[in-house]
């Protein structure tokens, strides 16, 4: 399983990048402190495995008729003794399937203690991360991620095509996380709806991202199955998880919002890996060096001129057309442009201007390994004799 880069340390009342919940309805009901009752419960009943049996997470976390349930093979399972929020607090031990989770309090919303499952006897657990891992996810979070980044960038009007460039402020990336859901929803041909962000086989799901190293869990999204997307910027990669965030699996801080991080323990121990550390699309108007960049973005110098550097600077190396369109940010036509750099290229480098735009020049592109598909670019030597 990928473990997740988590800061153990951080401040959970430090402001995080994550995707707002869409209102809570009949699931969200929630407890703001561990009250007495559940420790009583856990000193004068004997629960045991019965009672995580037959409360399972959630009333709705039952088998569906016409739902495959995958069955994993069983973790081993720690003594049926069952033990509270609070009584986890007074022994610093983590919460563990068998113990008893009590949300935080929401007002006008109202839900009982639980007795935590393991991930592989959580019926909907299951039946959501398999439909998940059913579709073409890498292609499809690859699209997303990478489309939610440029959203942010903006770099069509802004010439930004780096997040953690100092021209992009703590707010604009915190904003990557908003954007992200809507296209993960898009990607995946699903829609956005209560009482969480989304429902996957007839589950409420919660979708939460972050540029930083944890998720800031709001109290409608505890002990609800998440699906949680960390993008790492400044090494171009991102990674998926799923998981269950029992509110027993939270920090004690929390925000100015009331959201809670995710503790590593259980990070580790009860997220299911979706997609482990993935790739983004390359950037690259990134492998230019600073020389180089200047020539490319130098101002009061015409568009063509900049694209023929680019095409030069950058050999056999695809350029989608965001790149173009972000080196003549705030110029009408772009595209246009590229062409009428060929012939420069050419003359100047002896390279061959290619756009997938075009069939012939898609399939040439193809014949020497590159895929210019989606109005992509790319500057192609002479091939060996």
């Amino acid at each position: 399983m990928p473990e997740a880069s988590v800061d153990e340390d951080c401040d959970a009342c430090a402001r995080e990048d994550d995707v707002d919940a869409a209102p809570t309805g009949q699931y969200g009901s929630l407890y703001e402190e561990a009250p007495a009752p559940p420790v009583q419960l856990a000193s004068d009943c004997d629960l045991g495995r019965r009672v995580a049996i037959a409360h399972l997470c959630h009333p709705r976390a039952r088998c569906r008729v016409g739902l495959h349930v995958v069955h994993r093979p069983s973790m081993p399972w720690r003594s049926a003794t069952v033990r509270s929020v609070a009584d986890q607090r007074s022994t610093g031990t983590p919460a563990a399937p068998g113990d008893v989770c009590v949300p935080d309090e929401r007002k006008g919303h109202v839900r009982n203690p639980h007795v935590i499952v393991r991930p592989d006897e959580d019926v909907e657990l299951q039946q959501v991360h398999e439909w998940l891992t059913l579709t073409p996810l890498e292609r499809q979070m690859t699209l997303a991620v990478d489309d939610a980044v440029k959203y942010v960038l903006d770099g069509s009007r802004t010439g930004r095509f780096d997040l953690m460039s100092p021209d992009v402020d703590s707010d604009e990336r915190a904003s990557v996380g908003t954007k992200l859901q809507y296209r993960v929803l898009s990607a995946l041909d699903l829609i956005k709806e209560p009482p969480l962000d989304t429902t996957i086989v007839g589950t409420p799901v919660e979708l939460k991202a972050t540029i930083h190293s944890n998720w800031m869990i709001p109290t409608e999204g505890q002990c609800e199955i998440c699906i949680l997307v960390q993008v790492d910027a400044s090494r171009a990669r991102y990674q998926a998880l799923l998981m269950r965030t029992h509110r027993a699996w939270l920090r004690e801080g929390k925000n100015k919002d009331g959201k809670r991080g995710i503790t590593a323990a259980a990070l580790r121990e009860y997220a299911l890996p979706l997609l482990g550390w993935s790739p983004m699309p390359p950037e690259p108007l990134k492998l230019l060096t600073a020389a180089q960049l200047d020539v490319v973005f130098a101002p009061r110098v015409g568009q063509t001129e900049r694209l023929t550097a680019l095409f030069g600077f950058l050999p056999n190396t695809v350029i989608p057309r965001s790149s173009i369109e972000t080196v003549c940010a705030g110029n009408k036509d772009p595209l246009r442009r590229a062409r009428q750099a060929k012939d420069a290229v050419f003359e100047r480098f002896g390279y061959t201007v290619l756009c997938g735009r075009w069939p012939a020049e898609r399939a040439t592109a193809a014949s020497r390994g590159f895929d210019i598909s989606g109005d992509a670019w790319v500057a192609l030597d002479p091939p060996p004799s």
